[in-house]
């Protein structure tokens, strides 16, 4: 394939290739009169067939919401919920401590709360707790005479919490990838259980998402059971819809079919400031405008992560539960501060690991690293963002007395998730767990390389051609006089962008530095000209000022560059104006 603009080397390593997209697609999709050619081409290149351009761009909750009941065991699930809402029966709740895990959380307890169950208690483990329930939490439950336990976004392989829950009934509401065997409970509802279809409609929900449509199927038993009056009026699911997508957002599943529906539905409801919580970190953070999927997954999931990383886990869910106005701005001043100091920390062992990374002198196919006194809070946030830096996958470990523990992020054609699961298996890992794309893991330390040294078998063995060889790939080249208002307002037909759907990455030729600095923290913000020095854009690299792409923008002299990045508009200087947010850079010939 020629490479775009003849980039075959980019300041980053990075060779340029277009998009496939099928021609007749294309014009199928202009035939069906919703989008213009420009958007048409884009659809097609994301592998939206003509008879789903509707589902794609407008989907609605009456026209492709699937039934609940396709899942495995919803039923039996909502069965049992609506007995502990109609019997009034002490109910707890257990949550993960990231932002699936607290929205997950808030849902079931303000559904619960909204039906009439007066007893709800929430518990979001801490961080030195490990990952999932654990005995000694569903023992405690237990000596409070709960009812019925409900663990949200994890529980799926607590084979030890479940036996420790004694007479109490566990519903388990989860997405995370399952073991061989499912521990006895009274329901599990997984859309990755292995008996569940790979092509389920809702293998790739975030768990928020596979708990929304169990309590649609829990509102359905409770209408049919009489139990809604005039004293007591069904409540409205799609009000909670907010939740919904901030979850599924900032848990990094596909936004491609319901979890579309759900995230643009929910974007809707969050404009109307719906969930006190949700406004209270806009509010803080100073968002001025309707929140995007950027202010969902790089604003609010970031301090809803930060109390689960380096504070008090619970804070998040608490958040998200609260109604009174006041105390949630406390609890978001709170989590602004625990913010701050997490970017701190995730600063001094970024460069850390980059440190470790590239002393190696050999090719990598998996990026490792790990560190003593590393806070295992912030590993994640590392990972994600050396998978970014490097295009790998790449795992990063805290280790203390001996013990590691860590997560990873892995990309596209390697199932990290999996991964981890049979390394557990084979007895490297103490304990793991996650998805195709992220995943968490503890060992020995002195495992980590033979840890280490699995994965990089595996992902040889595994891995599609497509990931070993990934080039970067362009939706279009446009001139720099394009790059308007009037394209930004275009391309928002394909919102909501994230991962799965990604947003249209486009290229400017020939454009030179008018002028470039550096701000806020580490960002460098530019202006390109083109070649007739009239027309220009305002463009932005953020966290680039440490890397070949800062270096060039602040020391252009002159030269011409190529540039590739996406358009959006420049919230910071008022509606009408555009910036370009710099992925990607090489130098023209």
């Amino acid at each position: 394939m020629t490479a775009v603009l003849g980039v075959e080397q980019s300041l980053t390593a990075q060779r340029w290739v277009a998009r496939e997209t099928s021609d007749d697609i294309v014009a199928a999709i202009v035939r069906t009169g919703s989008v213009s050619e420009t958007v048409a081409r884009l659809l097609a290149g994301r592998g939206v067939a003509p008879e789903n351009v509707d589902f794609y761009l407008t989907p609605t909750f009456r026209n492709h919401l699937p039934d609940p009941l396709i899942l495995k065991q919803a039923g039996t699930a909502a069965e049992r919920i609506a007995a502990a809402v109609m019997n009034g029966e002490k109910t707890a709740i257990f949550g993960d401590y990231d932002v699936d895990g607290a929205t997950s959380s808030s849902l079931m307890y303000r559904f619960l709360r909204a039906v009439g169950v007066r007893d709800v208690l929430v518990r979001i483990p801490e961080r030195d707790e490990g990952y999932g329930p654990t005995p000694e939490a569903f023992a405690d439950f237990a000596a409070q005479g709960v009812g019925l336990i409900i663990t949200v976004d994890c529980g799926t392989t607590a084979f030890d919490a479940m036996a420790a829950a004694g007479k109490t009934d566990v519903v388990v509401i989860d997405h995370h990838e399952p073991d061989a065997s499912l521990p006895a409970v009274a329901a599990l509802v997984n859309p990755k259980r292995l008996d569940e279809p790979l092509d389920h409609p809702c293998r790739n929900m975030a768990a928020v998402g596979v708990v929304f449509m169990v309590l649609i199927a829990v509102n359905r038993v409770l209408r049919e059971k009489k139990w809604y009056s005039a004293n007591r009026p069904e409540p409205d699911l799609r009000q909670w819809l907010d939740l919904v997508a901030l979850g599924t957002v900032c848990d990094v599943v596909a936004l491609r079919g319901l979890n579309r529906l759900f995230v643009k539905a929910g974007l809707n409801r969050m404009a109307q400031g719906g969930n006190a919580g949700i406004a209270a970190m806009g509010r803080v953070s100073k968002i001025k405008y309707p929140p995007t999927t950027y202010h969902l997954g790089f604003v609010f999931g970031p301090r809803l992560n930060a109390c689960g990383r380096i504070g008090q886990s619970s804070l998040g869910a608490r958040l998200l539960c609260e109604d009174d106005a006041v105390k949630a701005e406390e609890i978001a001043l709170s989590l602004e501060k625990l913010n701050d100091a997490r970017r701190e920390l995730c600063e001094d062992v970024y460069k850390q690991a980059i440190g470790q990374i590239e002393s190696k002198t050999q090719p990598q196919t998996i990026v490792f690293a790990s560190g003593e006194g590393w806070h295992p809070g912030i590993v994640g946030i590392i990972a994600g963002r050396l998978k970014e830096r490097y295009n790998l996958p790449a795992l990063v470990a805290a280790v203390e007395n001996g013990e590691a523990r860590g997560s990873g992020r892995s990309v596209a054609g390697f199932d990290l998730g999996a991964a981890v699961l049979t390394a557990k298996e084979q007895g490297i890992l103490t304990t793991g767990g996650g998805h195709t794309l992220a995943a968490g893991f503890s060992c020995k330390a002195d495992k980590l390389d033979e840890f280490k040294a699995f994965l990089e078998k595996r992902f040889a063995a595994q891995a599609s051609a497509e990931t070993v060889n990934a080039d970067y790939v362009v939706d279009s080249v446009i001139d720099i006089g394009a790059a308007t208002w009037d394209l930004v307002q275009t391309l928002t037909a394909m919102e909501p962008f994230g991962e799965g759907n990604p947003e249209p990455r486009l290229a400017m030729a020939d454009v030179a530095v008018a002028s470039a600095r550096t701000v806020g923290q580490g960002h460098v913000s530019c202006r390109f000209v083109g070649r007739n020095g009239r027309t220009s854009v305002r463009a932005i690299a953020y966290r680039a000022v440490d890397s070949a792409i800062g270096a060039a923008l602040l020391n252009a002299k002159g030269r011409m560059f190529h540039v590739v990045g996406h358009l959006q508009a420049d919230t910071f200087r008022g509606e009408g104006n555009v910036q370009f947010i710099i992925e990607d850079l090489a130098v023209a010939a």
